[in-house]
């Protein structure tokens, strides 16, 4: 499988998947960061960013279907890509190469069922006030950090319009969080963690 794949790097902004394309091939993130997203009509949004060490949109590759959702490189990467046919051969005779695809697949789908849980039962208010505590862990539980990517791409991350992520940030000022560009001060992680009030099965990435 591996002799029929090959390492690629790509600057940011390219299209490295598109919504309704053949599933050609496996993509396995090896370094910088990909975002997944989708479309409608005039409307776009982000569905995940992926970073080192992540596979995306597994399940068209081994069920041999169309891409339900698009990817493009947020910034500067390496992805090793693996024919979906050598990926599917690989699938049903290789035991341990089937388990972790299974593995791979399992932990996606509790992670779609975290978010919809995430969006459904939670404000916007609510949700930007979890996602920067998960930063925050991200990076050790710092007070102090810089968000990954755009505001733009944060903002669709969590399921809101740009204007309504700012007029959030600025209603956190309350709950001493700061913003200057793209640096993040959490002042008051008592206050913040009161109002975000996060639960393991939504919260944590291992439940």
């Amino acid at each position: 499988m591996l002799a029929a794949s090959f390492l690629q790097r790509f600057p940011p902004g390219v299209d490295l998947v598109r919504e309704g394309e053949t599933a050609d091939f496996l993509h396995v993130v090896v370094d910088g960061q990909v975002e997944i997203f989708s479309a409608y009509r005039d409307r776009e949004t982000t569905v995940a960013v992926v970073g080192p060490g992540n596979c995306f949109i597994t399940a068209a590759v081994v069920l041999d279907r169309v891409y339900l959702k698009s990817a493009r490189s947020l910034t500067s990467c390496r992805v090793l890509l693996l024919p979906a046919d050598a990926v599917r051969r690989t699938f049903c005779a290789d035991g341990a190469f089937a388990r972790a695809l299974a593995i791979d697949l399992a932990t996606a789908y509790r992670s779609v069922v975290k978010e919809l849980k995430n969006q459904k039962l939670r404000s916007g208010l609510e949700r930007l006030a979890n996602w920067l505590l998960a930063q925050s862990s991200v990076s050790e539980n710092a007070a102090r950090f810089t968000l990954p990517f755009e505001k733009k791409v944060l903002a669709a991350r969590l399921g809101m319009a740009p204007e309504v992520l700012s007029r959030t940030f600025t209603t956190l000022a309350a709950y001493d969080v700061r913003v200057d560009g793209p640096k993040i001060t959490i002042g008051d992680r008592d206050a913040l963690e009161k109002l975000a009030k996060p639960i393991a099965t939504i919260d944590d990435p291992v439940v």
